[in-house]
Formats: structure tokens, C-alpha cells, sequence
């Protein structure tokens, strides 16, 4: 059994501008040879949700669409349960679900005849297939209402149902919490999470929404301007982003030492040219703040914090936001 559900090597996409005038540009790049994804190298371990975190165009889903063979690959090599998808399309594609960008389904007609007409077109095999994903998504069977009469929320999970219907074992959904409420979310975040702990699914899912998949996902990939940054668990980002005191001081050296020689503190960080976080709480921060400022210390900011993943997210991108 293969150690990775998902592999990329050096994956890269770079968009031409060979459209005739007038014509829709893929992904709606206006720039000539636009380089969009940059040797960008994915690890998603089987039975994993995996985060893809990147602003918008940062390249997610130009990623997605090279995994799902929905775009053409410039360079580099994609591989789904250790083999190469290049020749062997027709045995793993159909081990694969996916929902990428809005869905999109015919609004006059109902849930069901929506998965039944793409069940056809498919050939899924099981009768029942399109019963058991409306189960999954917990959308009612044999309704009267049609598509076009659905709630966002609905027509995401309808989409997520059109994607399970011949049970893969890798779904692959992108932004599918896109302009829900908050109410809409939380539905999701806890059926996508249901998916791979209940059913042992393996999830790929692209979002910009860093305190939902925070709670979500097992590992994360950072994107940024077609750039894999960073790849790793958020266990132990959890850790790294442990309680601290946040200090901003006109002098870090000098802090540091003071730290060291008045408080026994070694446990701490210097994050920037005036920035440090003190991971070691046994001493209140009015005597640390009352220590600095005897030693001459301009202190701007002094505050107790929990660090969070999008400030995990800035670090890394270097000061970039994710909206």
C-alpha cells in the first residue's frame, strides 16, 4: 500500500497567452507565460485531511485541476496511490471524487434527478449510489424542491454527493465553504470531518478560510504566488502556537538578556527586529513589564496571546494576509 494517497513532483503550470481576442482565459490569468504554479511537491497521506491554504490566485486551484487531469501539466508529475497518473488515467480517476469551483447542476430539476442524470453519465455502478450520497450529505431523497430553489448550503453538499457517489477513496474539494454563513460552515466542517474519520476517506481541500480549516485538517500546505512555503502537521503548529506573552520592546538584545539573567527565562522566541514571545508563564507579565521598564525598555505591547494559524500563516508568507 502506498504511503502517499496524493504525490506531486515539482508540479507546474504556467498559463500562455495563445487565446484569440475576446476568448475566456483559463483561470482568468491576464499575463503572458504566467507562471501560476512553481515546482510546487505535495505529500497527502492516505486517510489525512490535507489543507491547501493560499490567498485567492496564490494557485490552488490550478493544483487541483492538474491532480484531477482538468488542466494539462507544464512540468513535473502527479502520482495517486504511488503510481503515476500519466497512462494509468482509466484505474485511477474513478478511485477519485471531486468538487471543484461551483457546482453545477441543471436548476430546474430536483437533488435527485440532478445525481441521477450524472450517475448515467458516469456509469456508477451501485443502484443505490445516489440514495447513499444524499444520505451522506443529509439532503432528502425524492424532494420536491429543485436545485434552483436551494440554499448555498445545499447546493455545496449537493456537490459533495455528486462527488461521493462511486465511493472514492480521495475527494478533492475546493473552497466548498465559499460564501456560506457561519451556520453553513460548521455543517460542512463537521460532515468533511465525518468523511474521513467514519468513512477513511482521504481529503484534499483547498480554502483561504484559515480559523475553519484550523479546526479541520490534519496538515497543511502553504501557497503563496504558485509557491509550496511550507508543508506540516498542525499538531505541531498547535505546539509552536502555544500561550505566550507578546513583547515589543525598542531593544530585543537587550530584553533577551534581561530575561536570561533577572527571570531564569530561556524559553522564548525572538519573531522580529523589536518582537519576542515568552513561552514561559511561571512569572506575571506587570513584573516583566516593571523589569524593562527599569531597564530604560520602551514598551509598546505586552499582552497575553494564543497564537493562531493565520499569524502562523503571515510568518511564513512574510507578513502576507490570507483575505
Amino acid at each position: 500500500m502506498a504511503t502517499f494517497a496524493i504525490e506531486t513532483n515539482n508540479l507546474t503550470k504556467t498559463y500562455k497567452a495563445n487565446w484569440s481576442i475576446g476568448a475566456p482565459r483559463e483561470g482568468g490569468l491576464d499575463h503572458k507565460n504566467q507562471l501560476a504554479v512553481n515546482k510546487v511537491s505535495l505529500k497527502v497521506k492516505q486517510g489525512e485531511i490535507y489543507g491547501l491554504l493560499g490567498r485567492n490566485g496564490a494557485g490552488k486551484t490550478s493544483i487541483m485541476k492538474m491532480i484531477l487531469g482538468l488542466s494539462m501539466i507544464t512540468s513535473g508529475e502527479v502520482k495517486l496511490f504511488g503510481q503515476n497518473i500519466k497512462g494509468n488515467e482509466k484505474d485511477l480517476y474513478p478511485r477519485i471524487g471531486s468538487t471543484i469551483e461551483t457546482p453545477s447542476f441543471y436548476p430546474h430539476l430536483t437533488g435527485t434527478e440532478n445525481l441521477e442524470i450524472f450517475a448515467k453519465l458516469r456509469g456508477t455502478a451501485s443502484k443505490d449510489a445516489v440514495c447513499k450520497a444524499l444520505k451522506l450529505v443529509d439532503l432528502p431523497i425524492n424532494d420536491k424542491k429543485k436545485f434552483s430553489q436551494y440554499s448555498l448550503g445545499m447546493k455545496q453538499r449537493l456537490g459533495i454527493a455528486n462527488a461521493l457517489m462511486n465511493d472514492p477513496e480521495i475527494l478533492i474539494l475546493d473552497e466548498p465553504t465559499n460564501g456560506l454563513d457561519p451556520i453553513g460552515i460548521a455543517e460542512i466542517r463537521t460532515f468533511i470531518k465525518d468523511l474521513s474519520v467514519k468513512q477513511g476517506i482521504t481529503i484534499l481541500i483547498s480554502s483561504h478560510q484559515l480559523s475553519e480549516i484550523e479546526q479541520l485538517v490534519d496538515t497543511i500546505g502553504i501557497i503563496h504566488e504558485g509557491v509550496l512555503l511550507e508543508e506540516v502537521g498542525m499538531n505541531e503548529i498547535s505546539n509552536m502556537n502555544r500561550r505566550h506573552i507578546l513583547v515589543e520592546v525598542s531593544d530585543v538584545k537587550k530584553a533577551v538578556l534581561l530575561l536570561e539573567e533577572q527571570f531564569k527565562i530561556t524559553d522564548y522566541q525572538v519573531s522580529g527586529s523589536n518582537s519576542l514571545k515568552i513561552f514561559d508563564l511561571t512569572h506575571q507579565t506587570k513584573d516583566i513589564n516593571r523589569a524593562f521598564l527599569d531597564a530604560n525598555l520602551d514598551v509598546s505591547v505586552l499582552a497575553l496571546q494564543k497564537g493562531s494559524l493565520e499569524d502562523y500563516f503571515k510568518d511564513i508568507t512574510g507578513g502576507a494576509g490570507i483575505a
